[in-house]
C-alpha cells in the first residue's frame, strides 16, 4: 500500500513538472491563428490586432491564416483536428460555435466537445446598412419600402447562417417583411458589393463596417443590440426604431483544440486579457465597434454552451437550414 501511494505521488509530481515546464516554455515556435472567414471581415480584423500584441508580449510570432468556407466550418474543423499543443488556435464566432450547430444538417466538429475555450476577444453589434441609392433615411422608411415591394429587395450578409444573416431573418420575422437573402464569403466581399450598389441592403458586424459608415459609403439604419453603441451614438437600435424586443449580439473568441494543456490555455487567457486591458487597445476596439473581452476559459465555455442551446429554437422559427 505504501509503495502504491509513493508511486502515485511520484506520478502526480512528474505531471506537475511537465505542466510547469510547458507553461514556462510556451510558446517556443510560431503560433497559428486560423480565421475561418476571408480577410477583411471583423473576425480577421480582431485576430490580427490580438496577434500583433501577442507577438510583442510573448516573443514569438502569432500569424493569422484565413481559411474560409461553409460558414466558417472548414477552418474551424481544421483546428479541431490539429495537435492539442497550443500552436493552432481558431478565432471563433457566434456562428462557428453556436448558430452552425442549428442550421447545418451535420457539422464536422462538435463546438463544445472538440475545443478548449480560451477567452472572448470582443463582442459587437451587427448593423443594418443600405447603399445611399436606395433612398431611405431610417428603419421606418426602409420597412415601408420593403412592405410595398415584397420579395423584391435583397439583403447581403457575411455568410449563410451567420449572425448577420440571422439578424436579417429575425427582422423579417418580427417586422413582417419579405426580403431575399444573398450570402457572401465574408464581410469584405459583401461590403464591396454593397458600396458598389450590386446589392443595396446588408447586415454586417460593426467593426468591419464602421469605417465605411463613417466615410458615407454606406448608410447605417440601425444596430441590432438593445442599446446604441457609444462610438456611433447617432445610429438607433432596431428595437427603438419600431421593432420592440429585437436583439442580436455577436462575439469573437479564441479556442484551442480539446485536450490542449490547461496551463497553456490559462497562460494564453492571461496574456490576451492583459492585451485587451491596454488603454490604447480598449480605445481601438471601441472605435471599431467592439467591447473588449478577456473572461476566464470556463466563463467562455459557458457562453458557447448557451449559444449551442439557444439557436435551434430561433432557426425553427425562421426556417433557415444549410444542407
Amino acid at each position: 500500500m505504501a509503495l502504491l501511494l509513493r508511486r502515485t505521488c511520484l506520478a502526480v509530481l512528474a505531471a506537475l513538472a511537465v505542466s510547469t515546464g510547458a507553461l514556462a516554455e510556451y510558446p517556443e515556435r510560431v503560433v497559428k491563428i486560423i480565421v475561418p472567414f476571408p480577410a477583411g471581415g471583423t473576425t480577421d480584423i480582431l485576430a490580427r490586432l490580438v496577434a500583433d500584441r501577442l507577438d510583442k508580449r510573448l516573443g514569438q510570432r502569432f500569424i493569422v491564416e484565413n481559411r474560409g468556407g461553409a460558414s466558417g466550418s472548414i477552418g474551424t474543423q481544421t483546428v479541431a483536428a490539429s495537435e492539442p499543443d497550443g500552436y493552432t488556435l481558431v478565432m471563433a464566432t457566434i456562428n462557428t460555435h453556436g448558430i452552425n450547430a442549428a442550421v447545418f444538417k451535420s457539422l464536422p466538429y462538435d463546438p463544445v466537445r472538440d475545443f478548449a475555450p480560451i477567452t472572448v476577444v470582443a463582442s459587437t453589434p451587427n448593423v443594418l446598412m443600405v447603399n445611399p441609392s436606395l433612398g431611405v433615411s431610417d428603419l421606418t422608411s426602409f420597412l415601408k419600402l420593403a412592405k410595398e415591394n415584397p420579395g423584391k429587395i435583397d439583403f447581403g450578409s457575411t455568410s449563410l447562417g451567420g449572425s448577420p444573416h440571422m439578424s436579417g431573418e429575425l427582422l423579417k420575422t418580427m417586422a413582417g417583411v419579405n426580403l431575399n437573402h444573398v450570402p457572401y464569403r465574408g464581410g469584405g466581399p459583401m461590403l464591396n458589393d454593397l458600396i458598389a450598389g450590386h446589392i443595396r441592403v446588408g447586415f454586417d458586424n460593426l467593426p468591419s463596417a464602421v469605417g465605411h459608415v463613417r466615410a458615407g459609403s454606406v448608410k447605417a439604419l440601425a444596430v441590432t443590440t438593445p442599446e446604441r453603441f457609444p462610438s456611433l451614438p447617432e445610429v438607433p437600435t432596431i428595437a427603438e426604431s419600431g421593432v420592440p424586443g429585437y436583439e442580436v449580439s455577436a462575439w469573437f473568441g479564441l479556442l484551442a483544440p480539446a485536450k490542449t494543456p490547461r496551463p497553456v490555455v490559462e497562460k494564453l487567457q492571461r496574456e490576451i486579457a492583459a492585451v485587451l486591458a491596454e488603454p490604447d487597445m480598449k480605445a481601438k476596439l471601441l472605435e471599431l465597434g467592439g467591447v473588449p473581452g478577456g473572461m476566464s476559459p470556463d466563463a467562455f465555455g459557458e457562453i458557447v454552451r448557451r449559444e449551442v442551446a439557444k439557436w435551434p429554437d430561433v432557426v425553427a422559427k425562421t426556417g433557415v437550414k444549410v444542407e
